[in-house]
């Protein structure tokens, strides 16, 4: 018999700070976890699908999205806050822009055919929430996936295929007509859905319960060409 397993998909984007708290305090969750082995797949999201690729600036676009100075005040200090509770430094300067983070996810999909989805999300998200670097500037690019052995032509050949393109967004659109409509969302055992960056415990009572159902075995069925009726 094969042994137990738990698959855990976490849908999330780049540009979502919470998606950010949400892979630190879910990788936390499984540094604590002793059940069934785990394999975790992230998928895309893009949580504003219209900005343009050169980007929005900080101030026009938080305003815009929280409608003051105040709120956005309000809202970059709640950050910053829990941020330092996960390791993370959040940084709203004014250097940090808002873009379409489509080509991102396209890097990351060919990243998961390679095997380093999860270390190049956590990259991304660094440059773009910590350290202010410009993740639309092609250079910025070539630099960080060299790290990994790309060249520059690779990163560019995928970021130009318009079917890779294609394919994250079928899965965008998937994930939405689930109902998914806020980020970040985590699908375990292709079941049960947990909505947001909940705190480490959250998730590990959340996989501690899934973890104690009993697996469905393989019943009876007939096949196309079988003999069973």
């Amino acid at each position: 018999m094969d042994q137990k397993k738990i698959t855990v998909d976490i849908v999330s984007d780049v540009a979502c700070p919470w998606c950010y708290v949400g892979k630190k305090r879910f990788e936390a969750a499984l540094e604590k976890w002793e059940g069934s082995p785990i394999e975790v797949t992230w998928h895309p999201y893009q949580l504003d699908p219209t900005l343009p690729n050169e980007g929005i600036g900080r101030d026009d676009y938080l305003t815009n999205k929280f409608g003051s100075i105040d709120a956005t005040r309000e809202m970059t200090n709640r950050l910053t806050s829990v941020g330092k509770e996960v390791g993370i430094d959040f940084n709203f300067g004014e250097k940090w822009t808002a873009f379409n983070t489509l080509h991102l996810h396209q890097l990351l999909d060919v990243a998961g055919q390679e095997g380093f989805k999860a270390e190049l999300k956590g990259r991304f998200l660094k440059a773009y929430f910590e350290d202010l670097t410009p993740l639309n500037d092609p250079e910025v690019l070539y630099n960080i996936l060299a790290d990994f052995g790309w060249d520059s032509e690779k990163v560019d050949a995928i970021i130009n295929d318009s079917s890779i393109a294609s394919k994250v967004k079928a899965e965008i659109a998937h994930y939405q007509q689930m109902g998914v409509s806020g980020v970040p969302f985590f699908v375990i055992n292709n079941k049960y859905g947990i909505s947001g960056a909940q705190p480490t415990e959250a998730f590990l009572e959340a996989l501690s319960q899934v973890d104690a159902m009993p697996s469905m075995e393989e019943g009876e069925s007939c096949e196309p060409g079988g003999d069973c009726c």
